[in-house]
C-alpha cells in the first residue's frame, strides 16, 4: 500500500484566496503610508522611527503577500489562476518600488551632524544598527537623480545574464541516448546527474561528449554572455568606488577579501588529500585514467538504498537530537504543523527548498521518492526551516532575516549529523562505505569544486579590469589550466575546458565561495555539538537564533567558526582526508 506523504498547511497565511484579495487591495495604501514620509526624515527622532516602521509595515505585508501566492503556485504549476497571482503580486511590487526607493538616498543626504543626534536618540537605539550599516553604503550611493538612472537600466544591465539564461534552459538541446539499462532518453540538465552517476563507464562518456558538443558549437555567443556579465560587475564597482569588483561583491555581507583570498590559498594547500582521494577512485573502479566523466560514479554500482518518508522521519529527529530538547521540540513542530510538502504529483515545482516568511511556517517544498538521498534532502531543508524559525522566534521583524553567506551552514551541519547518525547505526560496512562516500562527494563538491569555481570568477574579473578580452578561447585556456591544477593527477578529457559556459553560477558575481565557507563552518560546528564541547550546543542554538542582529563573521565567531583565520578550512579538509582513509579501510 502506498504512503500517504505530508503535505504544507497554506491557512496560517490565507484560509483562502479570497482572504488573500483583501490584502493585496490593501498593499498600495501600505506604501503610501509609508511614501508620506518623504522629505522629512531629518525633522525628529520620533518621525525617522515612524518612517522605518512604515517601512517594515510595507515589506512585511508585501513578503505575505508573495510567499502565499508562489507557495500555492508551486503546488501545480499548471494552475493558471495561481501562476497569474504571482505575476500580479510581482508586478504590483515593481510598480510600487518607486515609493520605497527614496528613503536609503534621503537617510545619506542628511548632514552628518544631523545624522549623529539622530542615531544618538535613545528613541532610535533599537534601528541604530541597520541605520549605520545603511550609513556605511554612504561612499558608495550616488546622487538621488543617478541612482534613479541606475535603477531605469536594471533590466537593460542584466540582460545578457537573461540571454545565456534563455539559451542554457530553454533553446539547447542535447539529443538523447541510451542508459545503462538500454533506455533511450532525452539528456537533459536535469538528468545529465544520472548519466554522470551510470555504472556504465562507455554511457558517462558518450553523454559527456554529446552535452559539450552542444556548448562548444555556442561557445562564442556564450563568451559573449559571460564577458557582458563581468564587464557589468567591474563597470558597476567603478562608478561606486570600489577599488576592485570582488570588493564590490562583498561590501553588503562586511565581507573583507582576505577571507576570499585565503580559502582559495587554503584550498590548494590542502589539493594532494583531494588528489588522494581520486586514486582512491581509481583504485576501487579498476581504471588507469580517472577521467573527469568518472567522478559522480558510484563506487558500488549494486547498492541501491530505500526508505519510507516515516523511515527518514525517524532517521532525521533521531539525528538531530544532539541538538537538545529546544530544538528538538521545535523541529517535531515541522510535522505537526504541516510544514512540510513531500508527495510526487505530476505540476509540482521541481527540487527542493525552504521557504516562507515572518508571518508564516517556515515550509518546506520537496518531492519524496523513497530514495535514502531524500532522507539527506530533508534534512538539509530541514536545517533551513528550523533557521528560519528560531530566528523568527527570538528576533524583531526587523532583524530577523539572515544572510546568505550563513544560509547554507544550519542545512549542511544537519546533513552532517544524519551522516554520522547512520554510521552509527549502520554495521553493514558495504552502507557505511556509501555514506563515507557520499560525505567525500559532497566536500569535494562543496570545498574543492565552488573554490575552483569562485578561483576561475577571480581570474576573469582581473582579466576584464585589466581591458583583456574574454573571448571564448581565453575562458577555456583559463578554465583548463585551473581545472588541471585541482584535480591533479587526471588525464582530463579536453572538453572539460568548455564548463564554464555551463555554469549559471558565474553570473551570480562572487556567490559560490559561500557554498565553500558554510560547508566549512558546518563542519566546524557538528564536529563540536557531536564531541559534546562544553557550550557547544548553547553556541550552535545562539546563531540560529541571531538572525540578522549582527555582522555573519561575528554571529559564526560566536558559535565557533572564525572565518577570519584558515582553521575552519584547513580543519574541514583534515576531515576529509579521515573520511576517505576510513572509505580505504572499508572497501580493502
Amino acid at each position: 500500500m502506498k504512503e500517504n506523504l505530508v503535505t504544507w498547511d497554506l491557512s496560517v497565511l490565507y484560509p483562502d484566496t479570497e482572504s488573500w484579495e483583501k490584502e493585496f487591495a490593501a498593499l498600495e495604501a501600505a506604501a503610501d503610508r509609508f511614501y508620506s514620509f518623504k522629505g522629512r526624515l531629518a525633522e525628529s527622532p520620533e518621525l525617522l522611527k515612524a518612517a522605518i516602521e512604515a517601512s517594515d509595515e510595507f515589506d512585511r505585508l508585501a513578503e505575505k503577500l508573495y510567499t502565499y501566492a508562489h507557495l500555492l503556485c508551486d503546488e501545480n504549476t499548471s494552475i493558471g489562476p495561481n501562476r497569474a497571482r504571482v505575476d500580479r503580486i510581482s508586478a504590483k511590487l515593481s510598480a510600487l518600488s518607486e515609493k520605497e526607493s527614496w528613503f536609503d538616498p534621503e537617510i545619506m543626504a542628511i548632514p552628518d551632524e544631523r545624522m549623529q543626534e539622530l542615531l544618538n536618540a535613545p528613541l532610535l537605539a533599537f534601528y541604530r544598527r541597520s541605520l549605520l550599516e545603511l550609513l556605511r553604503e554612504k561612499p558608495h550611493t550616488l546622487s538621488e537623480a543617478e541612482e534613479r538612472l541606475l535603477g531605469t537600466l536594471g533590466d537593460v544591465l542584466g540582460n545578457s545574464d537573461e540571454i545565456f539564461s534563455t539559451m542554457n534552459d530553454t533553446d539547447m538541446s542535447f539529443g538523447r541516448l541510451r542508459d545503462s539499462e538500454g533506455k533511450l532518453l532525452d539528456l537533459t540538465h536535469g538528468s545529465w546527474g544520472s548519466f554522470m552517476e551510470a555504472p556504465d563507464r562507455k554511457v558517462r562518456k558518450k553523454a559527456f561528449h554529446q552535452l559539450y558538443r552542444q556548448y562548444r558549437q555556442y561557445r562564442n555567443t556564450l563568451a559573449a554572455t559571460l564577458d557582458g556579465t563581468v564587464k557589468r560587475h567591474v563597470t558597476m564597482a567603478k562608478i561606486r568606488h570600489f577599488d576592485t569588483p570582488l570588493q564590490a561583491a562583498l561590501f553588503s555581507e562586511n565581507i573583507p577579501e582576505n577571507i576570499y583570498n585565503n580559502l582559495i590559498s587554503t584550498v590548494r594547500k590542502n589539493l594532494p588529500q583531494l588528489h588522494n582521494y581520486f586514486d582512491l577512485r581509481a583504485k576501487i573502479m579498476e581504471l588507469d585514467d580517472l577521467n573527469m566523466y568518472d567522478l559522480y560514479a558510484p563506487l558500488q554500482p549494486e547498492l541501491n538504498q530505500k526508505c519510507s518518508f516515516a523511515e527518514a522521519s525517524k532517521m532525521v529527529k533521531e539525528s538531530l537530537t544532539v541538538l537538545g530538547p529546544e530544538y528538538t521540540a521545535l523541529l517535531e513542530k515541522a510535522w505537526s504543523q504541516r510544514w512540510i510538502d513531500a508527495p510526487c504529483r505530476k505540476g509540482k515545482r521541481s527540487g527542493a527548498y525552504s521557504g516562507g516568511c515572518y508571518d508564516s511556517y517556515p515550509y518546506i517544498l520537496m518531492s519524496f521518492d523513497n530514495r535514502l538521498s531524500d532522507a539527506f534532502t530533508l534534512a538539509h531543508e530541514l536545517g533551513h526551516s528550523m533557521h528560519s524559525a528560531f530566528s523568527r522566534s527570538n528576533q524583531h521583524y526587523h532583524y530577523a532575516g539572515y544572510e546568505i553567506f550563513v544560509a547554507e551552514v544550519a542545512s549542511t551541519c544537519n546533513e552532517l549529523l544524519l551522516s554520522s547518525y547512520l554510521l552509527r547505526q549502520e554495521s553493514d560496512p558495504k552502507v557505511k562505505a556509501s555514506i563515507y562516500t557520499r560525505l567525500a562527494d559532497d566536500i569535494r563538491a562543496t570545498i574543492y569544486r565552488q573554490t575552483m569555481f569562485a578561483e576561475f570568477e577571480k581570474l576573469i574579473h582581473e582579466d576584464s579590469a585589466a581591458e583583456i578580452p574574454l573571448t571564448a578561447d581565453h575562458l577555456c585556456e583559463k578554465y583548463y589550466a585551473l581545472n588541471a591544477g585541482y584535480h591533479g593527477f587526471i588525464k582530463a578529457d579536453r572538453d572539460i575546458e568548455l564548463e564554464w559556459s555551463r555554469i549559471p553560477h558565474f553570473y551570480y558575481n562572487f556567490y559560490v565561495y559561500k557554498y565553500a565557507t558554510g560547508m566549512a563552518a558546518a563542519l566546524k560546528l557538528s564536529k563540536g555539538i557531536l564531541a559534546g564541547e562544553a557550550g557547544a550546543q548553547e553556541r550552535y542554538l545562539n546563531f540560529l537564533k541571531a538572525g540578522g542582529s549582527k555582522d555573519v563573521l561575528d554571529i559564526l565567531k560566536d558559535a565557533g567558526a572564525d572565518l577570519t583565520t584558515p582553521e575552519p578550512v584547513n580543519d574541514a579538509l583534515a576531515f576529509f582526508g579521515e573520511t576517505v582513509e576510513e572509505l580505504r579501510k572499508l572497501l580493502g
